[in-house]
C-alpha cells in the first residue's frame, strides 16, 4: 500500500509555519531622507544582500538540509509512536480507573464544603459599597464612645 504524497514546491509554507524569517532588504538596511548613499552603490548592496543570502541558505541546506530533515522525521515518528501507543491508551486507563474516584470525590466536596460555600455566599452577598461626594469616612477610633488608640495597651493585674 504505497501513497504517493504530492509536494507544492512553489508555495513551500501554505501554513505560514514561517513568516516571520521573510528578511528582505529593506526590512534590514534603510537610508532615512537626507542621507542617501550613491545609486549605484545602493543598488549594488540590494544584489549583494540577496545574492548573498540566497547562496547562503542554499548552502546551508544543501550541506544540512537533509541530515536535519531525517532527524526531524524520526524524533516526530517516535513522538506519535509514543502518542499513540503509550500515552494515549495510559490516559483511557486512567480515565477510566478514576472515574469512581472523581464521583465520590465530588460528593463529599459537595456535601462538606458546599453548605460552607454556600454560607459564605450569603454573607457576602449582603455587602453593598457605594460611592459617595460627601466627606470621607472617619477613623474608627475618632467615632464617639471609642476612646483614641495611643498604641501602648495597658493590662490590668
Amino acid at each position: 500500500m504505497s501513497s504517493q504524497v504530492e509536494i507544492d514546491l512553489i508555495n513551500r509554507d501554505p501554513n505560514v509555519l514561517n513568516n516571520h524569517v521573510q528578511v528582505m532588504f529593506d526590512d534590514v538596511l534603510a537610508e532615512p531622507e537626507g542621507a542617501h548613499s550613491v545609486e549605484c552603490v545602493w543598488r549594488n548592496s540590494f544584489k549583494c544582500f540577496s545574492c548573498g543570502r540566497n547562496l547562503c541558505y542554499k548552502i546551508l541546506t544543501f550541506i544540512f538540509g537533509l541530515p536535519i530533515a531525517l532527524f526531524w522525521g524520526c524524533l516526530f515518528a517516535v513522538v506519535s509512536f509514543s502518542e499513540i501507543w503509550c500515552i494515549t491508551p495510559q490516559m483511557r486507563c486512567l480515565h477510566v480507573t478514576l472515574y469512581s474516584v472523581k464521583k465520590i470525590l465530588s460528593i463529599v466536596l459537595s456535601s462538606v464544603f458546599g453548605p460552607i460555600m454556600e454560607t459564605y455566599g450569603l454573607v457576602f452577598s449582603r455587602i453593598h459599597i457605594t460611592q459617595s461626594q460627601g466627606e470621607a469616612p472617619k477613623p474608627l477610633g475618632s467615632l464617639p464612645g471609642n476612646p483614641p488608640r495611643t498604641g501602648v495597651r495597658s493590662f490590668k493585674n
